[in-house]
């Protein structure tokens, strides 16, 4: 958000930017074009299926360079708009295969236990700035990407999750919301899994991985 009138907040404008966030002179030129960032949410990220007895290389480096790579200039970017600016929060979103293995997916599975430690490390350096850095970690979720790998991914997932059902993207907002406002004033280099219960115990369906890699 780019924030034009601090006394008027029903006029707050807002800029929507198309970027690669794999490209790092991309997101340089895109940070460029604003004047104060209070919250940055990193919420890009790919998937990438590979299979780890023929992996595929630009696979590997398309999931690392989006997911990593973006998470982490995205947020150096932003951090120097938030030091200007006296503070700030980012928010990174990581993932439930940061902590629970599933086929398919070291790659991504690699880059979100790596937001989880990048989450740590930057709330360390730039707490000192005013800058708190969170994360949070959604379970199986009802969006349009898990529902391409999968129709009827709701119906596999729910019945091995706690609460019985799989998130809606509206359960995320609210923990979201909670890192990005002063109500989390004094928390800084947490993780927090929104997954129904599902870390506790960590299955997954075998049609679910079956449909989404076609084997």
């Amino acid at each position: 958000m780019h924030v034009t009138d601090l006394d008027a907040p029903d006029r707050l404008e807002g800029l929507a930017f198309a970027c690669d966030i794999s490209d790092r002179a991309a997101v340089r030129a895109m940070f460029a074009q604003l004047d104060r960032l209070d919250v940055l949410v990193n919420c890009a990220g790919v998937t990438g299926w590979i299979d780890v007895a023929d992996p595929d290389e630009s696979t590997w480096d398309t999931v690392i360079d989006t997911n990593l790579k973006g998470t982490f200039f995205c947020s150096a970017d932003a951090a120097a708009l938030m030091r200007a600016g006296g503070g700030g929060s980012i928010v990174n979103i990581s993932s439930v295969v940061a902590a629970r293995g599933l086929d398919g997916l070291s790659a991504y599975g690699a880059t979100k236990a790596g937001i989880n430690a990048l989450t740590i490390q930057l709330a360390a350096e730039l707490g000192p700035h005013g800058i708190r850095v969170n994360a949070v970690a959604p379970g199986a979720t009802n969006t349009e990407r898990n529902l391409e790998d999968d129709p009827d991914y709701a119906e596999h997932w729910a019945p091995l999750i706690p609460l019985r059902r799989i998130a809606e993207p509206e359960d995320v907002v609210g923990p979201v919301v909670f890192f990005a406002s002063d109500e989390s004033a004094h928390v800084t280099g947490q993780v927090l899994y929104v997954d129904g219960g599902w870390t506790a115990v960590g299955p997954f369906p075998r049609t679910y991985i079956e449909r989404a890699t076609g084997s």
